[in-house]
């Protein structure tokens, strides 16, 4: 399969940036159907609030990501 470069707009900051061709075939390789949704530094962001016990995303407040009974 060919990949090529493609500009995606990142959900949570609408900036929009990059999914190299390079990243294509890692996503494919792993399996990934599905093509990032946030930028870089918007996923690193959301990396940081969840392993800082924040719970739901920045950009999503009020939503449960933890799946306890509420």
């Amino acid at each position: 399969m060919s990949f090529a470069d493609k500009v995606l707009t990142c959900r949570d900051c609408g900036n929009d940036f990059v999914f190299t061709a390079g990243e294509q075939e890692f996503y494919a390789s792993k399996g990934f159907i599905n093509e990032p949704t946030r930028c870089p530094s918007c996923r690193q962001a959301r990396k940081t609030a969840m392993a800082n016990g924040n719970g739901a995303a920045p950009s999503r407040p009020g939503v449960r990501l933890d799946r306890r009974p509420a």
